[in-house]
């Protein structure tokens, strides 16, 4: 029985074979969080099955982000990955080494712990996001400003969000932070915000400010199309300018109701 003929018989149709040079490629069913597939490749060495994602798990997390190296939290994740699947980490890939009988159980360790990889970005979106919030409240304290964090407020639809900051300036305003590494995370972030603020927007029944304070301080990041979006719904305000953030703040807005 070949490796495929395995697959097919102890996983299914879900899990797909094909040549890919000296390996066989197994198009999987997982999927890293920007929906791209987790692909595996097998090598038949005769006694054994080498399984492996050849590099491509921490390549996808690597670009990611713009850091050069993994912080030590997110280190110790990975060791917590390779023992709870029982893989390998063997030059940046993935490996699990199997009898042939036991290539379906090699292939599903391989691939979930593949997944869990692409869940570490999400450790590092959420202490980025979260670390520039931070620091936007300090600003906010030694400007003086009176503001709520992690404000509730509900749209028109019913469905209640979570603004980053309710700001009781000349017009009181709600200020939401989008900080990334990844473009692909960007596009998601001002989605998210857009329909955020149209919705609140629709429900306001008095003069209120929606400010997208976007950290600008990582290049390449966000796009021409990013900025569009949320001037149609928001002011728009750079984290590179704090000064210029504080002084929209500071300025009366005369915003209707949307």
């Amino acid at each position: 029985m070949t490796p495929c003929e395995a697959i097919a018989g102890q996983l299914g149709a879900l899990f797909v074979c094909s040549p890919h040079g000296q390996y066989t490629k197994v198009r999987t069913p997982f999927l890293y969080p920007d929906g791209d597939v987790v692909d595996l490749f097998l090598r038949d060495e005769g006694v054994r099955v080498v399984v492996s994602d050849l590099g491509e798990s921490l390549r996808w997390l690597r670009n990611q982000t713009l850091a050069m190296s993994r912080p030590h939290r997110q280190n110790q994740l990975l060791e917590d990955i390779k023992l709870t699947n029982d893989v390998q980490l063997y030059k940046g890939m993935l490996v699990s080494r199997t009898a042939p009988e036991g290539l379906a159980d090699a292939v599903m360790r391989v691939g979930q712990a593949a997944v869990r990889i692409g869940d570490l970005w999400f450790t590092v979106k959420n202490r980025a996001v979260q670390s520039v919030t931070d620091d936007v409240a300090a600003f906010l304290t030694e400007e003086s400003f009176t503001f709520q964090r992690r404000a509730k407020a509900v749209g028109r639809s019913q469905r209640p969000w979570t603004v980053d900051f309710l700001v009781a300036a000349a017009t009181p305003s709600y200020v939401h932070v989008l900080s990334t590494e990844s473009r692909a995370s960007a596009q998601v972030s001002v989605k998210g915000t857009v329909a955020m603020w149209f919705d609140l927007r629709k429900a306001a029944d008095q003069p209120q400010r929606f400010i997208s304070l976007m950290d600008d301080t990582i290049p390449d990041v966000w796009s021409e199309e990013d900025f569009r979006l949320l001037t149609d719904l928001s002011d728009v305000e750079l984290w590179a300018k704090p000064d210029d953030f504080a002084a929209s703040l500071r300025t009366p807005h005369s915003l209707g109701i949307s």
